[in-house]
C-alpha cells in the first residue's frame, strides 16, 4: 500500500484556507463557461452552497479515486470514477465541496493521422449518479487514451476496481509513496505516439507566438510559470448541482439551468488562462469529444507544446519537488515516475535534478518576468482574492511560497532571500509588491520605477530573462556566465573556448533604424534620438574570411555622448550599444554554421550574439541568425 506523500501546506484550525492560500491557482477564471454562477469566493476557491453541509476547515483533504474498469477505452472512459474517503474516519469525501474535490483529464491520440481530441471523464460521490449520464465518445482504431488527475485536496490515491489500475497502467506514485494531488494512466504510451506524429510531421505544434511583453510567450516548463510542484493538476471542470455532478458540456450547461462550475486549482489553467489571457498568447487546444468537438486546452498539449519548443533553461520536475519526495527525502525513482507522467525526460548527466539550481534558475527568471509584465497583470482579476487582489500581486506571492521554507527552500538552498518584497492589507491579502533585483527598477506601485540609478539592465537571453545580467545560462549547448561590469557599464558574457580574432569571420553589426509605432497593450520603449535608418538593401555582404567593416554611428557626437552606453563582451570582443532600457534580447542562433541573415522586427533593443561570439545591437530591430 502507498502512503500519502508528506503534506505540503499547514495544518489547523483553518487547514482549507490556509491550503488554498498557498495554492498555486484557484478556480475563478473559467473557460468557456456560459452557466450563470452563484459562488461564494473563499481563498479564491468557489463553494458550492448546495451541496456544502460542513465547514470546509473541517473537510477531509485524503482523498480516493474508484478507477472503473476499462478505463481506457471508450466505455471506460463513459463511466463516472467514484470519490471516497481514504480513511473514513477522517470524514467523508464529496466531489461537490472545492477541497476534497477531484478531476480527470483524458486525451486520445489516432495513431493513424497523429490528431488528438479529448474527452474528460466525470467524477460523483460513491454510491450517487451523476446528473446527466455521459455519453460514451466514438474513439479512432488503435486509439491510444492518456489519463491524467488533478484534486484540490492533499493527497488522492487511486483505488483498483477488478484490475482497473493494472488495464489502465495507472501510477500514483512510487516507492510506496504516493505524489499527493497528481496521477496518470498510459501516459508514457500516449506521448510516445504523440512524439512519434510530430516527428513524422503529422502532428504540428503551434508556434508559441509573441507576448505582450515583447518576449516569447510562455509554456508550462518556463521558469516565469513554475512554483514549487510544476507540471501539476489539469484543466478539467465539471458542472455542479443539487442532484449531482456532470461534465461541463454546452448541452449539459443548457440543460441544468442552476448548475454551478468545479473547477482543479492547476497550473495548467493558470497559464491556459490567467497568464495567456493578459499576455495575448493563445493555449494549445484540441476538440473535445464530450462538448460537440469544443476546443480546448489540456495539461498533455501543454507538455507537448513546452517540449516542442523548450526555453533555455528548461524547467523540468527536480528532486527537492514536494511532490516526489519520499517522508520528506529526495526519491529519484519517485521524481522520474513524475516525469514520465507529463513527457519529461528522466535525471540523467546533464540533467542530475538539482533543486539547488533550479531555485537558481527560478530567481534569475521568475521576478525580472512578473516585473516586468505588471504593466498586464496589474488590472487583471486575481485567481485568488483572499491571497492577493491581482494577477499581479498573486504571482509575486507564488513565487516567495514556493520559493521559502514552505516550498522549494530555496531560501536556504541558496543562502538568498526573495527579492520581492509583499505588501499586504489588515486581512493579510497581498495588495502590492517591490522588486530589488540588483538593476535600479526597484519598482513599487505594480512594478513601476522608483526613479533609481539604471545599475544594470536585465538581459534577456533567447527568452530567458537574467536578473541584472549576472547568471548562468546556455549558449549553444555550452554554459556561459553572464555578469555586468558596473565601473564599465558593460555586460559580459563568458562562453569559454578560443577567442575569435579580430577581423575573422565577424558579422556586419545592424545600424539602428527608426522607431515603428508600438501596437496598443504593448511596451512603449525608452524614447531615444533617432540616428538616419539605413534600409538593408544598402548593406554589402562581407566575403568570407575577410575583415568586416564596422558601421559608423550616424549620431552627431553631442548626442551620442548625452544617450547611456553600455557593451556588450563575448570572449573579449566588445561592441557598443546604446540603449537605456531595462531589458536586452540575446536571440542565440540554434546552428552556428549556418549564417543567413533575416531582420525581424522587435518591441526593445536587442543584443545579437553571433556564432563567433561577437555581438551587435540595435534599437527596434533585431538580427537574427537561422
Amino acid at each position: 500500500m502507498q502512503t500519502p506523500t508528506k503534506p505540503k501546506r499547514s495544518v489547523g484550525p483553518d487547514t482549507l484556507l490556509k491550503r488554498k492560500h498557498q495554492k498555486r491557482f484557484s478556480p475563478l477564471m473559467l473557460i468557456g463557461i456560459s452557466v450563470p454562477l452563484l459562488v461564494i469566493i473563499v481563498a479564491g476557491i468557489i463553494f458550492v452552497v448546495p451541496r456544502i453541509n460542513s465547514h470546509a476547515a473541517d473537510a477531509n483533504a485524503n482523498c480516493s479515486l474508484i478507477v472503473p474498469p476499462n478505463p481506457l477505452s471508450a466505455q471506460g472512459l463513459a463511466t463516472p470514477y467514484q470519490l471516497v474517503a481514504t480513511d473514513p474516519n477522517a470524514g467523508p469525501c464529496n466531489e461537490a465541496n472545492v477541497g476534497q474535490a477531484a478531476f480527470v483529464q483524458g486525451a486520445i491520440i489516432d495513431p493513424a493521422t497523429g490528431q488528438i481530441s479529448l474527452y474528460n471523464p466525470l467524477v460523483v460521490d460513491k454510491g450517487t449518479q451523476p446528473a446527466v449520464k455521459p455519453t460514451a465518445p466514438t474513439l479512432p482504431a488503435h486509439a491510444v487514451v492518456g489519463l491524467w488527475f488533478g484534486f484540490n485536496g492533499d493527497n488522492l490515491t487511486l483505488q483498483n476496481n477488478n484490475r482497473s489500475l493494472a488495464m489502465g497502467r495507472c501510477t500514483n506514485g512510487a516507492d510506496n509513496s504516493i505524489f499527493g494531488q497528481f496521477a496518470y494512466c498510459n501516459a508514457k504510451e500516449f506521448f510516445a505516439v504523440a512524439n512519434f506524429a510530430i516527428r513524422r510531421g503529422q502532428l504540428k505544434v503551434p508556434a508559441l507566438g509573441m507576448a505582450a511583453d515583447g518576449m516569447t510567450c510562455p509554456t508550462l516548463r518556463d521558469f516565469s510559470v513554475i512554483d514549487m510542484d510544476q507540471s501539476d493538476n489539469v484543466t478539467t471542470t465539471y458542472l455542479v448541482t443539487n442532484n449531482g455532478i456532470a461534465q461541463n458540456t454546452a448541452a449539459n450547461a443548457a440543460a441544468l439551468q442552476n448548475a454551478q462550475a468545479q473547477t482543479n486549482a492547476s497550473d495548467n489553467r493558470l497559464l491556459d488562462v490567467a497568464l495567456d489571457g493578459a499576455l495575448n498568447c493563445q493555449p494549445w487546444m484540441a476538440p473535445d469529444l464530450a462538448d460537440n468537438g469544443k476546443m480546448e486546452p489540456s495539461l498533455p498539449l501543454n507538455e507537448l507544446q513546452a517540449a516542442a519548443h523548450p526555453p533555455t533553461p528548461m524547467a523540468v520536475v527536480p528532486l527537492g519537488d514536494p511532490m516526489t519526495l519520499n517522508n520528506g527525502n529526495r526519491d529519484q525513482n519517485k521524481t522520474n515516475q513524475y516525469r514520465l507522467g507529463v513527457d519529461q525526460n528522466p535525471i540523467n548527466r546533464a540533467d542530475n535534478g538539482s533543486t539547488t539550481t533550479y531555485c537558481q534558475n527560478y530567481l534569475n527568471i521568475a521576478p525580472a518576468r512578473i516585473q516586468l509584465d505588471a504593466q498586464f497583470t496589474k488590472n487583471r482579476a486575481s485567481p485568488d482574492p483572499a491571497a492577493a487582489n491581482s494577477l499581479f500581486t498573486f504571482l509575486a506571492q507564488r513565487f516567495n511560497q514556493a520559493f521559502g521554507d514552505q516550498g522549494l527552500n530555496c531560501t536556504k538552498l541558496l543562502n538568498k532571500q526573495s527579492p520581492i518584497q509583499l505588501t499586504t492589507d489588515g486581512n493579510g491579502i497581498v495588495t502590492d509588491a517591490t522588486f530589488n533585483l540588483g538593476n535600479g527598477n526597484n519598482g513599487g506601485g505594480n512594478g513601476g520605477n522608483n526613479g533609481g540609478n539604471a545599475a544594470a539592465p536585465n538581459c534577456s537571453v533567447n527568452g530567458t530573462v537574467i536578473n541584472g545580467c549576472t547568471g548562468t545560462t546556455t549558449i549553444n549547448n555550452q554554459t556561459c556566465q553572464v555578469s555586468f561590469d558596473k565601473a564599465t557599464n558593460q555586460v559580459n558574457i563568458n562562453c569559454g573556448g578560443n577567442q575569435t580574432p579580430p577581423g575573422q569571420n565577424q558579422p556586419t553589426p545592424v545600424p539602428p533604424t527608426q522607431q515603428t509605432p508600438v501596437p496598443q497593450g504593448q511596451p512603449t520603449p525608452t524614447p531615444q534620438v533617432q540616428p538616419t535608418p539605413v534600409p538593408p538593401t544598402q548593406q554589402t555582404p562581407t566575403p568570407q574570411g575577410q575583415p568586416t567593416p564596422t558601421a559608423q554611428n550616424p549620431q552627431p557626437q553631442s548626442q551620442q555622448q548625452s544617450s547611456t552606453t553600455q557593451a556588450m563582451q563575448v570572449q573579449n570582443q566588445q561592441v557598443p550599444t546604446n540603449t537605456t532600457v531595462q531589458t536586452q534580447s540575446l536571440q542565440i542562433p540554434a546552428n552556428p554554421s549556418n549564417q543567413t541573415q533575416t531582420q525581424q522586427q522587435t518591441i526593445t533593443n536587442t543584443t545579437q550574439v553571433s556564432a563567433e561570439g561577437t555581438t551587435t545591437t540595435s534599437h527596434k530591430q533585431m538580427l537574427k541568425i537561422n
